[in-house]
C-alpha cells in the first residue's frame, strides 16, 4: 500500500477512533451540571410567562401516549403530528463542531430544536414529494448507510477491543519508557527593568525582609504576586529556557544573585525546593492511550480483512490495470576477458 493510501486509510478510520473516544471520555466523566439559567442559550431571553392556572384534568394532547414511561426520551416537539424524541437531538449534537458537543444539552437545545424542527419539515416534503423514489437519492443513500454500517462496527469492535486491562497495561509500558524528571518549587517577582530587580534583590537581602511581602508589592506578575510569587511546581521545560535555566541552577533556598531577563521583563527567583517528579497518573494518560489502542485496534483489523479478501483494483476509467512486465534478469558478467600479451618489438 502506498504512502497516500495508508494515509487515506487512516483518515478515514480516524473519525470512528475519535468519535468513539469521545463517547469514552463523556461516559468516564460523567453527565455534566448543569448551566445557570441563560448561560450559553441561543436566543436572548424573552419575558417570563405568565403562570397558567392549573388544570382540573391534565390535558389529553399534553403528551403523546406513553410519555410517561419514556421521561428518559421524552418528546420534545411534534411537527405536524410526528414526535420528535430528545434522543434525536443528542444524536444530532455529535455532528456539530467540536466546541458544541461537548458543551451541556442544556446550553444548546433551544437552538438545536430549531434546527432539527426545520430538518423534519423538509424531510416530510421530501417524501410527500416522492424524493425518495429518485435514483440519485437511493445512490446518495446506500453510500450513507455504508459509512453508518462502518462507523458503527468499528465502534462496537473497538469496544470490544480496548479494555481497561489492556489500558492499564499500556499505562505500566509507558511508565518504564518515561525518563526520570526533575521539578522545581520556585517563587518569583517579575519588574520591568534591571535596576527595578537589581534594588528588589539588595531589599531581600535585608533582615526580616520576606519575599513573600515585596512580591505582593511589587511584582507585576499579578496572578503569582497575589500568591507571594509562588509558581507551584514545574519541570524545566514547562517555563521559557532563560528562565528555567536560571530556577534549576539554584541550590534549595538561594536567590538569583543577579537579575534574570526574559521576554516578560526581569526576574527575581528563589528556588524553595526541588525533586523528582512524580509520574503521569492513569488518569491523565488514559484519553491518549485510548485513542493509541483504538487506531491499532482498527488497523490491525484492516489488515487482517485485506489479507483474507479478494480485491481486485481497476484504472478511473474502468479498465484493467495493467502492471508492467518485469525486466528480463541482466545475465552475470563473467568478467572480461584477459588481454593478450602485447608483442614486443
Amino acid at each position: 500500500m502506498s504512502l497516500h493510501s495508508r494515509l487515506l486509510r487512516l483518515a478515514l478510520i480516524g473519525g470512528a477512533v475519535v468519535a468513539f473516544c469521545e463517547v469514552a471520555a463523556a461516559q468516564q466523566s460523567g453527565p455534566s451540571p448543569a448551566l445557570p439559567p441563560g448561560l450559553g442559550q441561543g436566543t436572548a431571553p424573552g419575558p417570563k410567562p405568565a403562570t397558567p392556572a392549573k388544570p382540573a384534568q391534565p390535558p389529553v394532547t399534553s403528551q403523546p401516549q406513553g410519555q410517561t414511561a419514556t421521561l428518559k426520551d421524552p418528546v420534545v416537539a411534534t411537527i405536524n403530528g410526528q414526535p420528535l424524541r430528545l434522543s434525536e437531538l443528542e444524536i444530532a449534537q455529535q455532528a456539530l463542531p467540536q466546541q458544541y458537543r461537548n458543551m451541556p444539552m442544556k446550553a444548546v437545545f433551544p437552538a438545536l430544536l430549531d434546527r432539527i424542527v426545520d430538518s423534519k419539515l423538509l424531510v416530510q416534503e421530501g417524501r410527500k414529494n416522492h424524493i425518495t423514489d429518485d435514483p440519485a437519492f437511493k445512490k446518495r443513500m446506500a453510500f450513507v448507510e455504508d459509512q453508518v454500517i462502518q462507523d458503527s462496527w468499528i465502534q462496537k469492535e473497538i469496544a470490544r477491543l480496548v479494555t481497561p486491562e489492556k489500558m492499564k497495561e499500556r499505562y505500566e509500558e509507558r511508565l518504564k519508557s518515561m525518563p526520570a524528571e526533575e521539578e522545581v518549587h520556585a517563587r518569583h517577582i517579575l519588574v520591568s527593568t534591571e535596576d527595578e530587580a537589581k534594588a528588589v534583590i539588595d531589599e531581600l537581602k535585608k533582615p526580616g525582609v520576606t519575599f513573600d511581602k515585596v512580591a505582593k508589592e511589587k511584582s507585576t506578575d499579578k496572578a503569582s504576586g497575589a500568591e507571594g510569587g509562588d509558581l507551584g511546581w514545574f519541570k524545566k521545560s514547562d517555563m521559557v529556557p532563560e528562565f528555567a535555566n536560571a530556577a534549576f541552577a539554584l541550590k534549595k533556598g538561594e536567590l538569583s544573585p543577579t537579575p534574570v531577563k526574559t521576554q516578560f521583563g526581569y526576574h527575581v527567583i528563589l528556588l524553595e525546593d526541588r525533586r523528582q517528579a512524580p509520574p503521569p497518573t492513569f488518569e491523565e494518560l488514559s484519553p491518549q492511550i485510548r485513542e493509541d489502542l483504538a487506531r491499532e485496534a482498527v488497523t490491525s483489523m484492516l489488515d487482517q480483512l485485506r489479507a483474507n479478501a479478494k480485491i481486485e483494483k481497476f484504472n478511473m476509467d474502468g479498465s484493467k490495470i495493467e502492471i508492467p512486465a518485469a525486466a528480463p534478469a541482466k545475465p552475470a558478467d563473467p568478467g572480461k576477458p584477459a588481454s593478450p600479451d602485447k608483442p614486443t618489438k
